[in-house]
């Protein structure tokens, strides 16, 4: 990495950080308040659970984006980053089974546990995947990019303000701390009773602030587990009255009904009349 490259990332932060790596620069680890792990261990805990996971050399992760397995072959790992306060992600590069042409990147979300031992994983996302490029692939990254690659450095005297990553990690961690060992989110129909087995696939943005109500929300696709085509869209509301960003409620905004042979989202409520703002 040449110097003046180095010089910026480290004067720009964060989000010098997220558009270097989407270009395919090298860039450091940044500074996290976790001081018994570093790129080594992070990279060797990676790598573990890719073993792990493993059989016969393929690592199979369910992409909820497609709903579909992904049979891939761990080639290498592309950069660790920790952030204070989040964890460590490290990023790795697979490539299909079947052709190694199509590659992806994985993010792979890391947590200590209290006991600071050892390293807990959060969740798995595609961050990058193949796009056909003549007669070859290229990678081309996931949108909505995850909230990890979003963070910038706040000015001083700014610290206190919320930005949207900061409300979507709150969410994200409700989820993963909510999900059964299915991997499902199960969350009761008011309407109906019914428990539904939710599988997270996405979080809309942008991320919205309700002046009046002073809380902040978020829309998310989910589909129910076991079916390719019921979707819901819920809501998340957050708010920090405990001194921190936590998830307050949780609301089913839109429920997929089938018309036709077809399933559509029909909505629940509306935002009509609400006083909002956009978080950045």
């Amino acid at each position: 990495m040449s110097a003046m490259v180095t010089s910026a990332l480290r004067r720009w932060g964060a989000a010098a950080v997220a558009v270097a790596f989407c270009l395919g620069v090298a860039v450091p680890v940044m500074a996290a308040d976790y001081p018994d792990f570093d790129d080594a261990s992070v990279t060797q805990r990676t790598e573990q659970v890719i073993k792990e996971r493993s059989k016969d050399g393929v690592f199979v992760f369910h992409d909820p984006k497609l709903d579909e397995d992904l049979n891939l072959v761990y080639e290498k790992m592309r950069v660790v980053r920790g952030m204070k306060g989040y964890g460590w992600f490290a990023n790795a590069i697979f490539h299909d089974k079947d052709d190694p042409r199509k590659q992806y990147a994985l993010d792979f979300w890391f947590k200590p546990q209290r006991d600071g031992d050892s390293l807990d994983l959060i969740d798995i996302r595609v961050q990058k995947g193949p796009k056909r490029d003549g007669d070859g692939y290229i990678m081309v990254t996931r949108l909505p990019v995850a909230w990890w690659w979003l963070p910038v450095q706040e000015h001083p005297g700014d610290m206190e303000v919320v930005r949207a990553w900061h409300v979507m990690s709150a969410i994200h961690n409700y989820i993963a701390k909510n999900k059964d060992a299915n991997g499902a989110l199960e969350l009761k129909d008011d309407k109906t009773g019914e428990t539904i087995p939710l599988e997270f696939v996405e979080m809309h943005q942008p991320i919205r602030y309700l002046k009046k109500e002073g809380h902040y929300f978020a829309c998310t696709d989910f589909r129910r587990m076991g079916s390719k085509d019921e979707y819901y869209d819920i809501d998340f509301w957050v708010d920090e009255k405990s001194g921190r960003l936590d998830v307050s409620d949780v609301k089913i905004h839109k429920v997929p009904v089938k018309e036709d042979g077809v399933w559509i989202q029909v909505p629940r409520y509306t935002f009509e009349g609400m006083d909002f703002e956009i978080t950045q």
